[in-house]
């Protein structure tokens, strides 16, 4: 699904956090030879992301527990609907309960929020993006599972993409001062973005002939302007203000994509559960 170095990384890391010496209740409870089976709930209506990260948890606990993936990511899952089936050493179930469950949950509430984003713009051309407002540690998990909500990866990184936003612009001196810069010691592959918050600013990185025109908290009547001013001789991003409310009427302004940090830094974790049977 992913870069499976990092997930072996942001599991262990959790682990790590949860365990600490030992999971002491479970330890004092439960005999070493104990076997369960369980299973992996929904509660609530959501898009699925994350199964395979839940299963790679209780697997780097005991590869010998069994785990049957009951449904797909990506996909609508109803409430009260059991996607996964797990069976092995009671110890390592209720061990790593906690860490598979949070990872399940954070992921699957981030696609269902984007799922929600898409389809109040999915009879228009224009592409939902997330950004890099992501939790320290888990931009991996977190943009894949913007993808199976039915959203794009905006830039993962400061290594991927070139975008001169305001303080690089105070910093440079300005947007054309900006961009020359850019264009003479970045590679050249790399396409130039730049964040302008006026018509005049939008103007000026025009003539700088940037890539892609992001258009920053702009009302949605300059927004719309602005679109007509740039007549198709580059991309345009809006960015800003963007809720489910919002959406619609910025889609609808003519942009060619609308990045939206809420997906990742606000999501509501998915209700799921684990019950031992």
């Amino acid at each position: 699904m992913t870069n499976d170095r990092i997930i072996k990384t942001i599991i262990e890391q959790a682990l790590t956090e949860d365990i600490g010496i030992g999971d002491v209740t479970t330890d004092a409870l439960i005999a070493d030879d104990a076997i369960s089976s369980a299973g992996i709930l929904v509660k609530r209506d959501l898009v699925l992301a994350g199964l395979d990260v839940s299963r790679a948890v209780f697997q780097h606990l005991n590869r010998q527990i069994e785990f049957i993936a009951l449904a797909v990511d990506g996909t609508h899952i109803s409430a009260r609907t059991e996607i996964a089936h797990l069976s092995g050493k009671t110890k390592d179930l209720l061990t790593g309960e906690r860490v598979a469950l949070n990872l399940l949950q954070q992921m699957s509430g981030i696609a269902t929020m984007t799922a929600q984003y898409v389809d109040r713009i999915k009879d228009l051309k224009v592409t939902l993006l997330d950004t890099r407002k992501t939790h320290p540690g888990m931009r991996e998990l977190e943009k894949y599972a913007v993808r199976m909500g039915g959203g794009k990866n905006h830039r993962f990184g400061l290594y991927d993409g070139i975008l001169i936003k305001d303080n690089h612009i105070k910093a440079a001196g300005s947007i054309s001062k900006a961009v020359e810069l850019a264009r003479a010691n970045a590679h050249h592959l790399f396409k130039i973005e730049v964040e302008t918050k006026t018509l005049e600013e939008v103007c000026e990185a025009l003539v700088a002939k940037t890539d892609i025109i992001m258009l920053d908290n702009m009302p949605h009547d300059m927004m719309r302007e602005a679109v007509n001013l740039i007549n198709h001789k580059v991309l345009v991003e809006a960015s800003g203000n963007v809720n489910l409310e919002t959406i619609r009427a910025i889609a609808e302004t003519g942009v060619d994509f609308i990045s939206c940090g809420s997906l990742t830094h606000s999501a509501p974790a998915a209700d799921i559960s684990m019950k031992i049977k």
